[in-house]
């Protein structure tokens, strides 16, 4: 009998959990005991313990993640706020272990600050949100496996897929998870959005959600659905590194593949408002930059679409301090995709590559003052071939650290599609 009437209270103040997600105090929720919590989030979440020890043992975890986010609410003038969500009973360094998936290769050269495709572009609006012009997917869930890294580069995938076609694909992270083992990808143990642009270049494509499911586990590569396309891409660039101004016009674009520092306490319950927590240089979580603003009191931030669900965060997203220096706030490494319409016959991809050799070839010449992407600054042969290129080239996406022009004129003579300091396959920074 004592069972059922728990059983009956529990049931009854479910209605209260909504509060924890709104922020809302209430006297009510304040009033209950935090083992009467721990049971309403049970609940909630549908979290079953193998046995009265596990029980137990997660209790604890709970509390004390329960204190730190009431203390967090309740002391000093944040400009965000933390919220009880479905990882409430896992530590820190669990949660990190098995969400936090990015790896970054040190086999790669280091990144130069060479100059890339939006770096003079002027006409960048003050906010976007790449959500409302159709280019974002829904939040999806990695679950416990560490593929974020696969989340972030489908979502830039598929932004630039709709940007390119005008459909919207929610296309297949588990492709990736269980074919791109080449690198540092290794499924639920981690990887590289480069690497994971470079399997669906290399393999000419990518399949569907649909298609090819998410399983939130390793498995073996079905190379039947892997040769089915439902989106292509031709490349990607990498944004120049450190610069948020970059940044910025690349997003002002596309959406982008980005990497951040995720591994603190307050990102794990992060619920609204603009985050500014402390944030370091150990990038270790792969997500996509889809936007950006101002929050009503004037406070600069990147709109974030995460892949730990909608319950996480707000509604799934995270709004990050923008124009803050990597040492004192928030550090963000970038990179994204290419993606165009299959150009036919293999006539114009020819002639897409001699246009695109003879404007690298001429920007590698001009000094450097004239290297500004301005109609009055070049000349009118350039602006010419600039013209034809954008009537025929397919749309680009963007990633972090281009290489040099003298590069990026070697790469255009000798890659399938050379492109305008973008999205050259063959020239790895």
């Amino acid at each position: 009998m004592a069972s059922i009437v728990k059983r009956l209270f529990i049931i009854a103040t479910l209605l209260i959990i909504g509060i924890w997600s709104s922020q809302v105090t209430c006297r009510m929720l304040s009033d209950l005991s935090m083992s009467q919590k721990h049971e309403i989030w049970m609940v909630h979440y549908g979290r079953v313990y193998k046995d009265d020890a596990e029980k137990e043992m997660r209790f604890q975890i709970f509390k004390d993640n329960m204190e730190f986010i009431e203390s967090f609410n309740g002391g000093g003038n944040h400009p965000y706020k933390l919220g009880v969500n479905a990882f409430a009973d896992q530590t820190n360094e669990e949660f990190k272990a098995a969400r936090n998936g990015y790896k970054f290769s040190s086999n790669k050269k280091v990144a130069r600050t060479t100059p890339f495709r939006y770096e003079n572009a002027t006409a960048v609006p003050p906010s976007m949100d790449w959500r409302t012009k159709g280019a974002v997917t829904q939040v999806k869930d990695q679950g416990q496996c560490g593929s974020c890294w696969a989340f972030s580069t489908i979502a830039a995938t598929e932004g630039i897929t709709q940007l390119s076609t005008g459909k919207l694909i929610s296309l297949s992270e588990q492709e990736l998870v269980d074919c791109d083992r080449s690198g540092v990808d290794q499924g639920c143990d981690g990887g590289e959005m480069e690497d994971g642009f470079e399997f669906i270049i290399k393999n000419k494509g990518i399949n569907s959600e649909a298609a090819y499911p998410y399983q939130a586990a390793d498995g073996t590569c079905n190379t039947k659905e892997e040769a089915v396309y439902a989106a292509k891409i031709s490349g990607y660039e990498k944004v120049p590194a450190n610069s948020e101004k970059a940044l910025l016009q690349a997003v002002a674009n596309q959406p982008i593949s980005v990497s951040i520092d995720a591994s603190g306490l307050a990102f794990q319950f992060y619920s609204s408002g603009v985050f500014t927590g402390d944030c370091g240089t150990d990038l270790d979580h792969g997500v996509t930059a889809v936007g950006y603003g101002v929050s009503d009191d004037g406070m600069k931030y990147w709109l974030v679409k995460n892949s730990w669900g909608s319950s996480w965060g707000d509604g799934g997203y995270i709004m990050m301090q923008r124009d803050v220096s990597a040492k004192e706030g928030v550090s963000i490494k970038s990179s994204d995709t290419l993606n165009h319409h299959q150009l036919e016959p293999l006539s114009l991809d020819m002639f897409l590559v001699f246009i695109n050799t003879l404007i690298s070839l001429t920007l590698s010449h001009l000094p450097a003052s004239a290297k500004v992407f301005d109609k009055a600054t070049y000349a009118p042969g350039l602006l010419s071939l600039l013209n034809l290129k954008s009537s025929l080239a397919a749309t680009f996406a963007i990633s972090t650290s281009p290489c040099s022009l003298q590069e990026l004129s070697n790469a255009a003579q000798t890659s399938e599609l050379g492109f305008l300091g973008i999205a050259i396959t063959n020239c790895n920074a």
